[in-house]
């Protein structure tokens, strides 16, 4: 096999999310209930709001309300501090980890742990390859990448986006990322 034959196989293991939408709010209970998935790991930043929005908006929380009222349980995990994750989900009683040093595997074991149900039926939601689905492909769950909810990021962030458009350039050119519905 060629070396390129190798790295598309490794990055493809690693980064190709088990489907593409547009945001989280195309995830519905009908989706995940295909997808056999009783409990969703969520990421904060630029999946849910952008980086800088302190708040849990509308359409987070009608999203949140929707999952638990069918029977699904949501984690947010974030990379971000306690304070900006405690203060988005706690007062709408959402559970969370934070500092979560995505992509290593501990604190999504810790949330799939928490949640009671299996790895099987837990999918990740997020928007960067190189944190959210690549975690969730090291410890082998489902995965959902969403488009960042704004254009900019954070500092941290921003040596990731160059190498996260890279790898989705390739994938695209290959036929292997297509938005769903």
């Amino acid at each position: 096999m060629s070396l390129e034959g190798t790295a598309f196989k490794l990055i493809k293991k690693y980064f190709m999310p088990t489907s593409y939408v547009e945001d989280f709010t195309k995830i519905t209970p009908a989706r995940l209930n295909q997808l056999d998935v009783k409990s969703v790991i969520i990421d904060l930043d630029n999946t849910l709001v952008g980086y800088d929005e302190m708040n849990a908006n509308d359409r987070v929380l009608e999203w949140v309300r929707l999952m638990k009222e069918n029977g699904i349980k949501v984690t947010i995990v974030s990379n971000g501090k306690k304070k900006r994750v405690r203060q988005f989900a706690k007062p709408h009683d959402i559970d969370y980890i934070f500092n979560a040093r995505k992509p290593l595997s501990k604190n999504y074991k810790k949330a799939i742990s928490s949640t009671g149900v299996s790895k099987n039926e837990t999918v990740m939601v997020g928007d960067q390859l190189l944190t959210d689905i690549f975690g969730a492909n090291l410890i082998g769950i489902k995965s959902i990448l969403v488009v960042p909810v704004k254009n900019r990021d954070g500092y941290a962030t921003l040596l990731n986006r160059r190498i996260e458009r890279f790898i989705m350039r390739y994938f695209r050119k290959k036929g292997l990322l297509v938005k769903e519905d």
